[in-house]
């Protein structure tokens, strides 16, 4: 299959899906962290080619429901309408497999409910963190490995200049399933 991850920086997706046999571009403003094809710039750009699967990392900084004592000044400033209207264009792309990834956010209340949350200690990481999947033609990803730990270390990560970068990398046990599981489904 052809596939594009679109806002991932990481290359943890895309990889899983090259490692199962697909040809899987990363797409971000941001540089690659890991070798490989990604497409630095506009998702957009290239959202029309082709492509049998897109999975979605649209950023939360302005949906999430952690950050919503600053919900008011980012609907003043129009940041939260911003962040929505990117986030529908993701879903409403001209492909047809598509999930959607964004923690517990508005989204579920502008557009409606995630078809599934998941967490890492369903895919081998003893770690919590709730990711909500909004999905299109696409089955619920079944976990792979649950495992005992319910740390939480992504709420209690401190600051630092890549906190971000560490808070929205998918976990590698996920993007495994996801390749698993989605790569190999027939629609």
């Amino acid at each position: 299959m052809k596939i594009l991850v679109a806002c991932e920086y990481s290359g943890t997706v895309r990889d899983a899906f090259i490692r199962a046999g697909h040809n899987a571009m990363s797409c971000d403003l941001l540089p690659t962290d890991a070798p490989g094809p990604h497409y630095q710039g506009d998702v957009f750009d290239i959202i029309d080619n082709d492509w049998d699967l897109m999975i979605a990392h649209p950023p939360c900084t302005d949906l999430a429901v952690s950050g919503a004592r600053h919900f008011a000044a980012k609907r003043a400033d129009g940041r939260q309408q911003a962040s929505i209207d990117f986030f529908m264009r993701l879903a409403d792309a001209p492909i047809k497999k598509i999930a959607i990834e964004n923690p517990i956010c508005i989204m579920s209340t502008v557009w409606r409910k995630p078809d599934q949350i998941i967490q890492p200690w369903q895919f081998g990481h003893g770690e919590t963190k709730a990711t909500c999947l909004w999905l299109k033609n696409l089955p619920r990803l079944e976990p792979t490995q649950i495992v005992d730990g319910r740390d939480d270390r992504i709420h209690r990560m401190p600051p630092s200049r890549d906190r971000w970068k560490l808070r929205s990398t998918t976990y590698k046990g996920i993007a495994l399933a996801m390749a698993q599981q989605w790569g190999n489904h027939d629609l």
